[in-house]
């Protein structure tokens, strides 16, 4: 049997993502055979992980984390709501978004790629997850922000919802909080009139003038009609312009005095991710069909 090195070790874990002593093992088992250690740590249950990864994962959860300037959301998706009260699941999220806040990743792809422990990269940590919970699981998407002044966030509903809001200038915690809850109750596209596309606004006018137009009221009315439903089209859409839940009676960009909202990120659960219709009767027929 050829001597097993820590080179070996090192080798197998990052080509299965599986234990250090688990690798050791494997290898152990099979005489150093790198192939045949693959496969030994595939009918342990590595080999699940990898059939899981097509399966679809729409729940999970949204997380934040904030240190001062500094905020981080991320999406972390699984296939069931059961998983995301898991311990180690919400360890692992909680543990990735600090690696994010700590050490700014581009992407996911390089996040993955970064160090999760003294033995694992997050990539490897995730394989082991998927493993240990057997459910495929997927680091979908992170924001993370760094301003000159507060990073503010709130998650709703044990995770459904997230919102991270950066602001410039003095606010007061309390106040930054209270945004960031309403941008996940209200859901603004935009922050200010100014964000909003150019194109678009010019579209929205031309309906509203050809709108007005059809009444037969006088140009000079028009104008001001189309200008009154403009502004509430912008109270509708821009954060800064709308009622502040927390106190009706003002506007948001009122509320928060002389600061400034710079950067504003909102996560729905699973938004955009097809999920599939199970259909039960054909479920139940395959099932008796396999008997």
């Amino acid at each position: 049997m050829s001597q097993i090195t820590a080179a070996d070790v090192k080798k197998l874990r990052e080509l299965t993502g599986a234990g250090m002593m688990d690798c050791k093992k494997a290898l152990n088992e099979t005489g150093g055979d790198m192939d045949a250690a693959v496969d030994f740590l595939r009918k342990k249950g590595l080999s699940a992980a990898s059939k899981k990864a097509g399966r679809v994962a729409a729940e999970g959860v949204v997380a934040t984390l904030t240190d001062g300037g500094r905020g981080v959301i991320i999406e972390v998706n699984a296939e069931t709501d059961f998983v995301s009260k898991n311990e180690k699941f919400i360890g692992f999220v909680d543990a990735v978004a600090k690696i994010v806040l700590d050490k700014a990743p581009a992407d996911v792809e390089a996040l993955k790629a970064l160090p999760f422990d003294d033995e694992l990269n997050v990539e490897q940590a995730l394989s082991q997850l998927i493993a240990t919970i057997g459910e495929n699981i997927t680091i979908r998407r992170f924001q993370r922000i760094e301003v000159g002044g507060t990073a503010a966030a709130y998650v709703h509903g044990a995770g459904k919802i997230g919102v991270l809001v950066g602001f410039e200038g003095d606010v007061d915690q309390e106040t930054a909080r209270g945004v960031a809850m309403h941008v996940a109750a209200a859901n603004p596209a935009y922050i200010s009139r100014d964000d909003v596309d150019a194109e678009a606004v010019e579209r929205e006018r031309r309906v509203l003038t050809e709108r007005a137009m059809a009444s037969g009221k006088p140009e000079a009315i028009v104008e001001k009609i189309v200008t009154g439903q403009l502004n509430k089209f912008y109270s509708e859409v821009c954060l800064l312009e709308q009622d502040f839940v927390m106190d009706t009676d003002q506007k948001v960009g009122k509320a928060i005095g002389d600061a400034r909202v710079v950067s504003m990120t909102r996560y729905q659960l699973g938004e955009g991710i097809e999920k599939k219709e199970d259909d039960f009767a054909a479920e139940v027929a395959a099932q008796v069909k396999g008997a």
